[in-house]
């Protein structure tokens, strides 16, 4: 049984859809957390209440993870509280979806800059406390679009096939110290930023999905706290599809 008592994480952007659920799963086994916002502080505490109701500590840190200062100020005031990190789950990203003919170059920048850039940050603060305790899990939220392309998303898929290559190169770089780093590619899931989309077009995707479903939050949750867990000792460097068998490699 997967217990996270005495365990420490980090979710960036927990406040609400997936990093919210994967912070109440990663709670509800025992770890105290840390919840990364950047705006919506009301979500992030509202959030903070339902974690605390497991009975462990949570604290809420408003961070624009494309800062690298405004990172560094996170994972010290984490450790002033907490004393050590164990699980970094690098879920914060954005969207700003256009044609590529259409795409201003501040649109492209902004979603390099949290999705991408954001993980790098992370990543780098964190990885100095976990060296030097020799343990840690660190898992990237990547996107099945990031293997795949999408029209309309040549940034955000640039941005997720980024986390890729990034999160197997860091997994290399630091599998000896016994820090584990992966990557989750979610599929469609059914969250606040594809609740938008119009039934043709969630028409259109069931079709491509083999389990002709959406999939839910607490799936990807359930993913990261396998990978969160010492069950994964021996998974790094990975990226592993929570999509229906929408892709398959």
């Amino acid at each position: 049984m997967i217990n996270f008592n005495n365990k420490v994480a980090i979710v960036t952007g927990g406040s609400r859809g997936i990093g919210k659920e994967v912070a109440k799963k990663l709670a509800s086994l025992g770890a105290n957390l840390v919840i990364n916002y950047t705006s919506r502080e009301e979500e992030a505490l509202n959030t903070k209440k339902e974690i605390e109701e497991f009975g462990v500590k949570c604290i809420t840190i408003k961070c624009d993870v494309s800062k690298s200062n405004e990172v560094n100020e996170m994972i010290e005031r984490a450790l002033e509280e907490f004393n050590q990190i164990d699980i970094l789950v690098n879920n914060a990203g954005i969207t700003r979806d256009t044609l590529l003919m259409r795409m201003k170059e501040e649109d492209f920048d902004k979603v390099i800059d949290i999705n991408l850039k954001g993980v790098f940050n992370c990543t780098k603060s964190v990885i100095k406390p976990m060296m030097k305790k020799r343990y840690g899990k660190i898992i990237n939220m990547a996107s099945v679009v990031g293997i795949i392309g999408n029209p309309g998303q040549a940034n955000y898929c640039a941005s997720k096939a980024g986390v890729i290559g990034f999160t197997k190169s860091s997994a290399r770089e630091l599998a000896s110290r016994n820090i584990n780093i992966n990557a989750i590619a979610p599929g469609f899931i059914d969250t606040d930023m594809t609740s938008v989309l119009n039934d043709d077009i969630k028409s259109s995707m069931l079709t491509n999905i083999p389990k002709n479903t959406f999939g839910k939050p607490e799936d990807v949750a359930n993913v990261v706290a396998f990978l969160a867990s010492d069950m994964s000792n021996y998974v790094t460097g990975q990226v592993i599809n929570v999509d229906g068998g929408m892709v398959m490699q």
